[in-house]
């Protein structure tokens, strides 16, 4: 896994009142999250880059009042014939 430095001023972690790692992770969540919800992203895609299971990203999804179902019915058939 490689590690990126992120900048940032010390006075945003109060915005959602957590510590600097738990603010780094709630920011991950929340790129994963619009990034599905704009289709540039797969649903696990998103979900490894929030660094949850897929089970996790769909809660988070929840959490942030977006709907799991963001596939076409061709990308839905796609995925079905990927189910082992």
């Amino acid at each position: 896994m490689r590690t990126v430095p992120i900048q940032l001023p010390e006075t945003v972690f109060s915005a959602l009142r957590k510590n600097p790692s738990e603010f780094i992770q709630e920011m991950r969540i929340a790129a994963a999250v619009k990034w599905y919800e704009l289709g540039e992203v797969s649903q696990a895609k998103a979900a490894e880059i929030a660094g949850l299971t897929r089970a996790e990203f769909i809660n988070a999804l929840s959490r942030y009042q977006v709907d799991f179902m963001q596939y076409t019915a061709q990308e839905l058939a796609e995925e079905l014939t990927n189910v082992d």
